[in-house]
């Protein structure tokens, strides 16, 4: 991959589109889909997410359902890797390994194949969001029962002042788009 100039943090944030209210009062949701219109916001975040990682040798990605199916398969390629779906129960046709986790209200679970990581492959794992890191943990977990190594946790956008972060001291975590509120 050619060296591309450093990514403009708040260009990339004006292409996000917030909506207040949703999906509940209070809530203030940060719309990714307006990013991913964009052309060049699109390849631009494809692009800083791919030069954090370019230097650590990346035999996966897995991309965690939904979201992480957009910018896991770019972000793969871009690394010459693979791409590994992690999915919402009942949706892999062959012997899979499954971690649920608890929800703020209730809990849910995914899924992996079994075949789908060899021992000591080295995987980054990508979602559009960081928030309080449940997903991501559950996943982090299906890693490590499959005998990968983590490279790092890749994600679009961080809110910051959920700190889920915190959960994972002890890996390289990279988020394009930071939001403290």
């Amino acid at each position: 991959m050619p060296k591309s100039k450093p990514i403009n943090v708040e260009e990339l944030k004006a292409l996000v589109r917030t909506v207040p209210d949703f999906p509940k009062p209070g809530i203030l949701f940060y719309d990714i889909t307006t990013l991913l219109k964009d052309k060049t916001g699109f390849a631009k975040m494809i692009d800083a997410l791919a030069a954090h990682y370019l230097e650590q040798h990346v035999d996966l990605v897995l991309g965690i359902e939904a979201r992480g199916f957009i910018f896991g398969p770019a972000l793969a390629y871009r690394l010459n890797a693979g791409f590994v779906p992690v999915r919402k129960p009942r949706k892999l046709p062959s012997a899979v390994s499954r971690v649920t986790y608890d929800l703020e209200y209730g809990s849910d679970t995914l899924e992996i194949h079994t075949d789908a990581i060899e021992p000591g492959q080295r995987v980054v794992l990508v979602d559009d969001l960081l928030a309080t890191g449940g997903t991501m943990e559950a996943t982090v977990k299906l890693v490590n029962q499959l005998g990968g190594k983590i490279a790092g946790l890749a994600f679009a956008v961080e809110l910051d002042f959920l700190k889920g972060r915190d959960r994972f001291k002890e890996y390289d975590v990279f988020s394009l788009l930071h939001y403290d509120e």
